[in-house]
């Protein structure tokens, strides 16, 4: 089996992997980082999204092998001193959750969206920029809400 070695969350890990082993299952069954959510295998609710070097990817469609020697940082790898990110402060101020089973992806690609398009946010192009990520639970009314938030903070 092949090896791969990446930097998760600021730590250098290493791990067999079979060849068609995705990143969710590296980082939820290999490293034990639970906050990454599986929820539908197909890419298409974003309960998965991860960044690598920097950039949001659905990880339940990416292969562990491809990933050799990138930064990967998961939801746990947000908060800083015990402090969380703004974005995560947001979404928890503004009750942008419901569940939270989504929560982990919005927040994910929200900061990818912020770094993209910059802090002043209008409604319209957050949920553009977030409409690979499903909430089965709000309206988005309040995901939106704090999303503009976490954008003013960052």
């Amino acid at each position: 089996m092949p090896t791969v070695s990446m930097t998760v969350n600021g730590k250098a890990v290493k791990g067999e992997v079979e060849g068609r082993t995705l990143l969710v299952e590296f980082i939820r069954e290999h490293l034990g980082l639970t906050g990454t959510h599986v929820g539908c295998d197909t890419s298409q609710c974003g309960a998965c999204v991860v960044h690598v070097d920097g950039k949001a990817v659905k990880s339940c469609t990416t292969l562990a092998a491809a990933c050799d020697g990138v930064a990967v940082t998961t939801i746990e790898g947000l908060a800083k001193d015990g402090k969380l990110h703004p974005m995560q402060e947001a979404f928890r101020e503004h009750h942008g959750l419901q569940c939270g089973f989504c929560t982990p992806g919005m927040v994910m690609s929200a900061i990818d969206l912020v770094k993209r398009e910059g802090k002043k946010l209008d409604e319209e192009t957050i949920r553009h920029g977030l409409d690979g990520n499903i909430c089965r639970c709000t309206g988005y009314h309040n995901i939106v809400k704090a999303v503009q938030a976490g954008a003013e903070n960052m």
